[in-house]
Protein backbone atom coordinates (compact mmCIF):
# COMPACT_ATOMS: atom_id res chain seq x y z
CA UNK A 1 0.00 0.00 0.00
CA UNK A 2 1.08 3.27 -0.75
CA UNK A 3 2.61 5.27 2.37
CA UNK A 4 0.21 8.89 3.02
CA UNK A 5 1.34 8.95 6.31
CA UNK A 6 4.87 8.54 8.23
CA UNK A 7 3.16 8.40 11.71
CA UNK A 8 -0.69 7.53 12.41
CA UNK A 9 -1.11 7.66 15.87
CA UNK A 10 -4.01 6.31 18.80
CA UNK A 11 -4.77 8.50 21.43
CA UNK A 12 -6.76 10.73 23.77
CA UNK A 13 -8.57 13.49 22.63
CA UNK A 14 -7.89 16.09 24.86
CA UNK A 15 -8.22 19.47 24.92
CA UNK A 16 -5.56 21.39 27.72
CA UNK A 17 -6.23 23.83 29.75
CA UNK A 18 -3.11 25.34 31.18
CA UNK A 19 -2.65 27.88 33.99
CA UNK A 20 0.44 29.51 35.90
CA UNK A 21 0.24 28.32 39.55
CA UNK A 22 1.98 28.23 43.29
CA UNK A 23 3.41 25.15 44.83
CA UNK A 24 0.68 25.88 47.83
CA UNK A 25 -2.01 26.01 45.29
CA UNK A 26 -1.14 22.44 44.34
CA UNK A 27 -0.39 21.51 47.64
CA UNK A 28 -4.26 22.66 48.23
CA UNK A 29 -5.58 20.91 46.03
CA UNK A 30 -3.72 18.09 47.39
CA UNK A 31 -2.47 16.98 43.98
CA UNK A 32 1.08 15.24 43.11
CA UNK A 33 3.23 18.01 41.70
CA UNK A 34 4.85 17.36 38.88
CA UNK A 35 2.27 14.12 38.36
CA UNK A 36 -1.26 13.36 36.43
CA UNK A 37 -4.34 12.49 38.38
CA UNK A 38 -7.29 11.37 36.68
CA UNK A 39 -10.80 12.92 37.98
CA UNK A 40 -14.46 12.71 37.17
CA UNK A 41 -16.55 15.67 35.70
CA UNK A 42 -17.36 17.02 39.11
CA UNK A 43 -14.01 17.24 40.44
CA UNK A 44 -12.88 18.78 36.99
CA UNK A 45 -15.03 21.31 37.10
CA UNK A 46 -14.21 22.17 40.73
CA UNK A 47 -11.01 22.61 39.92
CA UNK A 48 -11.32 24.33 36.67
CA UNK A 49 -12.94 26.91 38.63
CA UNK A 50 -10.47 27.59 41.39
CA UNK A 51 -7.87 27.57 38.68
CA UNK A 52 -5.94 31.19 37.52
CA UNK A 53 -7.11 32.49 34.17
CA UNK A 54 -5.20 30.58 31.77
CA UNK A 55 -5.05 29.47 28.26
CA UNK A 56 -7.15 26.63 25.89
CA UNK A 57 -5.48 24.31 23.69
CA UNK A 58 -6.29 21.15 22.12
CA UNK A 59 -4.02 18.13 23.71
CA UNK A 60 -3.63 14.87 24.32
CA UNK A 61 -0.09 12.91 24.04
CA UNK A 62 -0.14 11.69 21.10
CA UNK A 63 -2.40 13.89 19.33
CA UNK A 64 0.92 16.54 20.38
CA UNK A 65 3.23 14.18 19.43
CA UNK A 66 1.38 14.47 15.87
CA UNK A 67 1.26 18.27 15.67
CA UNK A 68 4.83 18.26 16.40
CA UNK A 69 5.62 15.48 12.91
CA UNK A 70 3.56 18.25 11.51
CA UNK A 71 5.97 20.78 12.46
CA UNK A 72 8.88 18.88 10.99
CA UNK A 73 6.73 18.79 7.49
CA UNK A 74 6.07 15.19 8.01
CA UNK A 75 2.41 13.54 7.18
CA UNK A 76 0.80 12.56 10.32
CA UNK A 77 -2.68 11.16 11.31
CA UNK A 78 -3.99 11.01 14.47
CA UNK A 79 -7.29 8.65 15.76
CA UNK A 80 -9.14 9.47 18.83
CA UNK A 81 -12.34 9.83 20.25
CA UNK A 82 -14.13 13.26 21.55
CA UNK A 83 -17.65 14.21 22.28
CA UNK A 84 -20.48 15.74 20.12
CA UNK A 85 -19.89 19.19 21.62
CA UNK A 86 -17.95 22.50 21.47
CA UNK A 87 -14.53 21.02 22.93
CA UNK A 88 -15.07 18.40 20.33
CA UNK A 89 -15.56 20.45 17.41
CA UNK A 90 -12.54 22.55 18.87
CA UNK A 91 -10.33 19.37 18.78
CA UNK A 92 -11.17 18.24 15.11
CA UNK A 93 -10.83 21.72 14.38
CA UNK A 94 -6.89 22.03 15.74
CA UNK A 95 -5.96 18.66 14.83
CA UNK A 96 -6.87 19.19 11.13
CA UNK A 97 -5.15 22.91 11.22
CA UNK A 98 -2.47 21.61 11.88
CA UNK A 99 -2.27 19.64 8.50
CA UNK A 100 -3.10 16.13 10.09
CA UNK A 101 -5.55 13.71 9.05
CA UNK A 102 -8.42 12.97 11.76
CA UNK A 103 -11.78 11.29 10.93
CA UNK A 104 -12.61 9.69 13.97
CA UNK A 105 -16.46 9.94 14.31
CA UNK A 106 -17.46 12.03 17.76
CA UNK A 107 -19.23 10.29 20.79
CA UNK A 108 -22.89 10.41 19.59
CA UNK A 109 -24.31 10.82 23.00
CA UNK A 110 -23.18 10.81 27.04
CA UNK A 111 -19.68 11.08 28.17
CA UNK A 112 -18.37 14.77 27.38
CA UNK A 113 -15.30 15.58 25.54
CA UNK A 114 -12.01 15.12 28.21
CA UNK A 115 -9.91 17.62 29.34
CA UNK A 116 -6.69 17.88 31.10
CA UNK A 117 -6.37 20.96 33.23
CA UNK A 118 -2.63 21.46 33.78
CA UNK A 119 -1.33 24.17 36.61
CA UNK A 120 2.43 25.08 35.79
CA UNK A 121 4.28 26.18 38.66
CA UNK A 122 7.47 28.68 38.69
CA UNK A 123 9.79 26.10 38.50
CA UNK A 124 8.43 24.74 34.99
CA UNK A 125 7.10 21.74 36.72
CA UNK A 126 3.34 21.08 35.20
CA UNK A 127 0.96 19.33 37.25
CA UNK A 128 -2.13 17.69 35.40
CA UNK A 129 -5.75 16.54 36.43
CA UNK A 130 -7.33 14.83 33.48
CA UNK A 131 -10.99 14.01 32.84
CA UNK A 132 -10.78 11.65 30.09
CA UNK A 133 -14.52 11.77 29.02
CA UNK A 134 -15.35 10.90 25.36
CA UNK A 135 -11.60 10.00 24.97
CA UNK A 136 -11.68 6.79 27.33
CA UNK A 137 -14.38 5.18 24.76
CA UNK A 138 -12.39 4.67 21.79
CA UNK A 139 -12.82 1.15 20.50
CA UNK A 140 -11.61 -1.24 18.22
CA UNK A 141 -14.94 -0.21 14.98
CA UNK A 142 -12.93 3.79 15.49
CA UNK A 143 -9.76 2.15 14.49
CA UNK A 144 -9.47 2.82 10.05
CA UNK A 145 -7.59 0.09 8.75
CA UNK A 146 -6.55 2.13 5.64
CA UNK A 147 -5.51 4.67 8.23
CA UNK A 148 -2.49 2.38 9.74
CA UNK A 149 -2.05 -0.03 6.63
CA UNK A 150 -0.75 3.10 4.84
CA UNK A 151 0.96 4.61 7.88
CA UNK A 152 5.06 4.07 7.97
CA UNK A 153 4.93 3.88 11.63
CA UNK A 154 1.94 3.60 14.06
CA UNK A 155 2.19 4.72 17.62
CA UNK A 156 0.44 4.17 20.36
CA UNK A 157 -0.23 6.51 23.81
CA UNK A 158 0.08 4.56 27.05
CA UNK A 159 -1.99 6.75 29.03
CA UNK A 160 -5.06 5.07 26.62
CA UNK A 161 -3.92 1.32 27.45
CA UNK A 162 -6.32 1.26 31.14
CA UNK A 163 -9.71 0.72 29.09
CA UNK A 164 -10.26 -2.55 27.89
CA UNK A 165 -12.02 -1.80 24.72
CA UNK A 166 -8.85 0.68 23.92
CA UNK A 167 -6.56 -1.67 24.62
CA UNK A 168 -8.73 -3.94 21.89
CA UNK A 169 -8.13 -1.12 19.66
CA UNK A 170 -4.39 -1.20 20.14
CA UNK A 171 -4.31 -4.65 19.30
CA UNK A 172 -6.33 -4.46 16.12
CA UNK A 173 -4.00 -1.67 14.81
CA UNK A 174 -0.77 -3.63 15.68
CA UNK A 175 -1.99 -6.31 13.86
CA UNK A 176 -3.25 -4.05 10.66
CA UNK A 177 0.46 -2.75 11.31
CA UNK A 178 2.64 -5.90 11.50
CA UNK A 179 -0.05 -7.62 8.59
CA UNK A 180 1.58 -4.26 6.39
CA UNK A 181 5.15 -4.96 7.33
CA UNK A 182 4.82 -1.97 9.45
CA UNK A 183 6.63 -0.65 12.53
CA UNK A 184 5.00 0.14 15.83
CA UNK A 185 5.51 2.13 18.09
CA UNK A 186 4.73 2.66 22.38
CA UNK A 187 5.16 5.33 24.81
CA UNK A 188 4.55 4.17 28.21
CA UNK A 189 3.12 7.70 29.17
CA UNK A 190 2.97 7.36 32.85
CA UNK A 191 4.48 5.37 36.30
CA UNK A 192 1.06 4.55 36.83
CA UNK A 193 0.01 2.85 33.38
CA UNK A 194 3.45 1.24 33.85
CA UNK A 195 2.53 0.02 37.72
CA UNK A 196 -1.20 -1.10 37.04
CA UNK A 197 -0.78 -3.11 33.80
CA UNK A 198 3.02 -3.90 34.18
CA UNK A 199 2.67 -7.54 33.13
CA UNK A 200 0.33 -6.97 30.20
CA UNK A 201 2.59 -4.32 28.91
CA UNK A 202 5.69 -6.24 28.73
CA UNK A 203 3.77 -9.09 27.28
CA UNK A 204 2.47 -6.50 24.29
CA UNK A 205 5.96 -4.91 23.88
CA UNK A 206 7.55 -8.40 23.31
CA UNK A 207 5.10 -9.59 21.11
CA UNK A 208 3.57 -6.23 19.13
CA UNK A 209 5.85 -3.21 19.47
CA UNK A 210 9.08 -2.15 17.96
CA UNK A 211 9.39 1.19 19.16
CA UNK A 212 9.55 1.65 22.76
CA UNK A 213 9.32 5.73 24.40
CA UNK A 214 9.92 5.72 28.06
CA UNK A 215 11.33 8.00 30.55
CA UNK A 216 13.51 7.16 33.32
CA UNK A 217 10.87 6.93 36.05
CA UNK A 218 8.54 4.71 33.55
CA UNK A 219 11.54 2.43 32.65
CA UNK A 220 12.58 1.45 35.83
CA UNK A 221 9.27 0.78 36.76
CA UNK A 222 8.62 -1.32 34.01
CA UNK A 223 11.74 -3.40 34.63
CA UNK A 224 11.36 -3.23 38.86
CA UNK A 225 14.99 -1.41 39.27
CA UNK A 226 16.21 1.66 40.77
CA UNK A 227 19.06 2.04 38.21
CA UNK A 228 18.62 3.65 34.73
CA UNK A 229 21.59 2.32 33.56
CA UNK A 230 20.72 -0.98 34.15
CA UNK A 231 16.77 -0.38 33.02
CA UNK A 232 18.43 0.37 30.01
CA UNK A 233 19.99 -2.78 29.58
CA UNK A 234 17.21 -4.86 30.67
CA UNK A 235 15.53 -2.77 27.65
CA UNK A 236 17.10 -3.57 24.83
CA UNK A 237 16.34 -7.61 24.21
CA UNK A 238 12.63 -6.64 24.43
CA UNK A 239 12.38 -4.31 21.02
CA UNK A 240 14.25 -3.34 18.19
CA UNK A 241 14.21 0.25 19.07
CA UNK A 242 14.41 2.31 22.89
CA UNK A 243 14.47 6.33 22.85
CA UNK A 244 14.40 6.63 27.07
CA UNK A 245 14.59 10.23 28.31
CA UNK A 246 16.15 11.56 31.25
CA UNK A 247 15.15 15.21 31.89
CA UNK A 248 17.90 18.00 31.43
CA UNK A 249 20.31 14.56 31.18
CA UNK A 250 18.82 13.96 27.57
CA UNK A 251 18.22 10.70 26.42
CA UNK A 252 19.84 7.45 25.34
CA UNK A 253 18.48 5.82 22.08
CA UNK A 254 19.33 1.88 21.73
CA UNK A 255 18.54 -0.17 18.64
CA UNK A 256 20.76 -4.15 17.98
CA UNK A 257 24.55 -3.50 19.23
CA UNK A 258 23.97 0.53 19.11
CA UNK A 259 23.99 2.97 22.03
CA UNK A 260 23.73 6.61 22.03
CA UNK A 261 23.76 9.75 24.82
CA UNK A 262 21.76 12.17 22.83
CA UNK A 263 22.01 15.47 24.88
CA UNK A 264 19.49 18.10 25.49
CA UNK A 265 19.17 21.31 23.75
CA UNK A 266 20.45 23.86 25.55
CA UNK A 267 17.30 27.15 26.02
CA UNK A 268 17.40 30.61 27.29
CA UNK A 269 14.58 29.70 30.03
CA UNK A 270 12.47 26.33 31.38
CA UNK A 271 8.81 28.08 31.03
CA UNK A 272 6.70 24.72 31.26
CA UNK A 273 7.61 20.70 30.95
CA UNK A 274 3.96 20.00 29.68
CA UNK A 275 5.02 17.79 26.38
CA UNK A 276 8.31 17.25 26.47
CA UNK A 277 8.18 14.15 26.20
CA UNK A 278 5.49 14.06 23.44
CA UNK A 279 7.88 16.44 21.73
CA UNK A 280 10.74 14.62 21.69
CA UNK A 281 8.72 11.31 20.03
CA UNK A 282 7.65 13.91 17.09
CA UNK A 283 11.36 14.51 16.29
CA UNK A 284 12.37 10.80 16.88
CA UNK A 285 9.04 9.64 15.01
CA UNK A 286 10.03 12.09 12.38
CA UNK A 287 13.16 10.95 11.60
CA UNK A 288 12.89 7.37 11.78
CA UNK A 289 9.98 7.74 8.92
CA UNK A 290 12.70 9.44 6.76
CA UNK A 291 14.96 6.61 7.23
CA UNK A 292 17.37 8.63 9.34
CA UNK A 293 20.16 7.52 11.56
CA UNK A 294 18.68 6.89 15.26
CA UNK A 295 21.61 9.41 16.78
CA UNK A 296 19.96 11.76 14.49
CA UNK A 297 16.40 10.93 15.90
CA UNK A 298 17.03 11.22 18.78
CA UNK A 299 18.50 14.93 18.73
CA UNK A 300 15.72 15.75 15.94
CA UNK A 301 13.52 14.70 19.22
CA UNK A 302 15.55 16.82 21.47
CA UNK A 303 15.43 19.67 19.57
CA UNK A 304 11.43 19.13 19.52
CA UNK A 305 11.64 19.14 23.22
CA UNK A 306 13.78 22.28 23.86
CA UNK A 307 10.94 24.38 21.80
CA UNK A 308 8.06 23.01 23.42
CA UNK A 309 9.31 23.41 26.71
CA UNK A 310 11.00 27.20 26.38
CA UNK A 311 6.76 28.70 26.26
CA UNK A 312 3.59 27.60 27.99
CA UNK A 313 1.49 24.71 25.94
CA UNK A 314 2.62 21.62 24.32
CA UNK A 315 2.43 22.35 20.69
CA UNK A 316 5.18 23.78 18.62
CA UNK A 317 5.03 27.32 18.37
CA UNK A 318 7.96 27.61 15.87
CA UNK A 319 8.88 25.58 12.72
CA UNK A 320 10.42 22.50 14.04
CA UNK A 321 11.41 21.86 10.54
CA UNK A 322 13.46 25.63 10.19
CA UNK A 323 15.03 24.27 13.77
CA UNK A 324 16.16 21.44 12.29
CA UNK A 325 17.70 23.30 9.26
CA UNK A 326 19.01 25.48 11.58
CA UNK A 327 21.22 22.79 13.18
CA UNK A 328 22.28 20.93 10.09
CA UNK A 329 19.63 17.79 10.38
Amino acid sequence: MTDLYDVAAIGNAIVDVIAPSSDDFIADQALPKGGMTLIDDLRAEELYEAMAPGQEASGGSAANSMAGVASFGGRAAFIGKVGDDQLGKVFAHDIRAIGAHYDTAPLASGAATGRCLINVTPDGQRTMATFLGAANLLGPGDVDPKVIESAKITFLEGYLFTPEEARKAFAKAAGLARASDRLIALTLSAGFVVESFRETLIDFIETQVDILFANEEEITLLFQTKSFDEAVNLARPHVKIAALTCGAQGSVVIGGDESHQVAAEPIDKLVDTTGAGDAYAAGFLYGLARGRRLNVCGRLGSIAASEVISHYGARPETSLRDLAIKAGL
